[in-house]
């Protein structure tokens, strides 16, 4: 089982690089059909030149409906809608063609190469990547990119495919290098711009733009994680004591402000008990004792209430 493991591994490492940003199956009626065309562009001269041999008795047409028909089948190229072919006569690079059916000069121009114009997504990941604080750690991304300019993604660099993936992989290690464990997780977007920002530079000399950069997953050694686990644990207890502690100070300003206010004025002191009185038996309901001097403070507010009246006289 382990040996099975660590060739699956192995074959996932080298399939990364070499891997085709599209599906293979979906494109392959179209090269069938192209395929089709130019065989009918190959037998089609051939068919004739036999006819032509019966008829006239004659194998020169014969021979010139073969080489007619393989220079056809020779040079003859469709490029789809989101390719691009480069076209060399001689060795040196004589045109990009677009899409569509097109035509070469027989032994003098040949297409190089096709190149895909389309979003590409290819995966990469660090494997065992040190970071700030040597800690091993796996990082799995997707690196988003399309090539812009075919002539330099063919001339400037030998294989562009493999050149964005290395690249991108190197670019990673280099990010995780520079922070903490802490912050891997908690900068990763920032991470993510960081990495796009580095890439761009890099391949803008190879036709090739960076879309985007997206960190996929972050695996941390088990044997770390419960030290990670204890440790944000840990700060979230002191910030809960932080912010308890603040509150109470809060709440003792509060009183002490409240017990300034009481002492200034001896009525607002009577006033309050007389509200706590008032929610008691509200909420309780029955016969509460009353102490003499609250009682002597209602007194005191009834017959200052009376002789307010009194000064006021009679209303109508």
């Amino acid at each position: 089982m382990a040996k099975r493991k660590k060739k699956k591994a192995a074959v996932g490492e080298t399939a990364l690089p070499k891997g085709v940003p599209f599906d293979r199956q979906r494109e392959r009626p179209l090269k069938w059909g192209i395929a089709i065309f130019k065989g009918a562009l190959l037998v089609a001269p051939i068919a004739v030149g036999a006819v032509c041999a019966v008829a006239s008795a004659n194998a020169w047409p014969l021979i010139i409906g073969i080489l007619a028909g393989f220079v056809l089948f020779a040079n003859t190229y469709v490029v789809l809608e989101w390719e691009a072919a480069v076209v060399l006569r001689l060795g040196r690079l004589e045109r990009i063609q677009g899409p569509g059916l097109f035509f070469t000069v027989p032994f003098i121009e040949f297409v190089a190469s096709y190149v895909d114009q389309r979003l590409n997504a290819t995966t990469f990941n660090a494997e065992r990547a040190l970071t700030a604080d040597c800690v091993p750690v796996d990082v799995d991304a997707v690196l988003f990119w399309m090539v812009w300019d075919p002539k330099s993604a063919c001339t400037e660099v030998k294989n562009y495919y493999d050149a964005v993936f290395w690249a991108a992989q190197t670019t990673l290690r280099d990010a995780i290098g520079s922070i903490d464990i802490a912050e891997l997780s908690t900068r990763r977007k920032a991470l993510d711009e960081e990495i796009k920002a580095e890439l761009v530079q890099k391949t803008e000399t190879w036709g090739v733009t960076v879309v985007s950069v997206e960190i996929r997953d972050i695996v941390i050694p088990t044997e770390l994680q419960d030290a990670l686990s204890k440790e944000a644990q840990a700060e979230r207890e002191r910030n809960a004591r932080v912010t308890l502690a603040e509150a109470e100070e809060d709440v003792s300003e509060m009183f002490v402000r409240a017990t300034r206010n009481y002492k200034a004025e001896d009525g607002a002191v009577q006033l309050r008990a007389m509200n706590m009185l008032y929610d008691g038996v509200k909420e309780k309901g029955g016969l509460v004792l009353v102490p003499t001097s609250l009682a002597d403070a209602f007194g005191e507010i009834g017959s200052s209430g009376k002789q307010a009246a009194d000064e006021q006289g009679p209303q109508i």
